[in-house]
């Protein structure tokens, strides 16, 4: 199974400039976790998560309507391609730990967004599966893993 078959089309995206309350609402209004920050050209820059925003509300002495993306988004990343084997795809998750990856068109423009909720939804366990199993789970737990060891309250 290729990528342009379980990932998200209409996919919103952010100019770096926008502030944090603007990728809030993207995330609100499109029940999604990560924001892809783009150029003029639609070429990915950057991700801005929940996480971001939430770490830099807690963390700075600023609302988030005066924080630009810029200041928070990650700018190291991973893509693929509408083409790519779910596989693929995979592999990129659980190497760079992530989960949600942006899809690129030929022109390495955004296109989509493939995330662990559409691959959880077409995986199994059974021989020819569109998303296989055991990979997902392998992936899941490679991306859930603790990076350090947790503090105890």
């Amino acid at each position: 199974m290729v990528v342009r078959e379980l990932a998200a089309f209409d996919v919103k995206s952010l100019n770096p400039n926008a502030d944090l309350a603007s990728a809030a609402k993207i995330m609100w209004d499109c029940d999604c976790g990560a924001v892809p920050v783009v150029d003029d050209d639609r070429k990915v820059m950057g991700m801005v998560t929940d996480r971001d925003i939430c770490i830099a509300a807690a963390t700075r002495a600023a609302v988030p309507s005066t924080i630009q993306v810029k200041e928070v988004m990650s700018r190291e990343v991973a893509a693929c391609k509408a083409e790519d084997d779910v596989r693929t795809a995979l592999k990129i998750m659980k190497e760079r730990r992530i989960r949600r990856l942006p899809v690129l068109d030929a022109e390495g423009r955004l296109a989509g967004m493939l995330s662990m909720n559409d691959l959880v939804m077409r995986t199994d366990f059974r021989a020819g599966a569109a998303v296989p199993g055991e990979l997902f789970l392998d992936t899941l737990k490679s991306i859930s893993a603790h990076t350090h060891e947790p503090v105890s309250a």
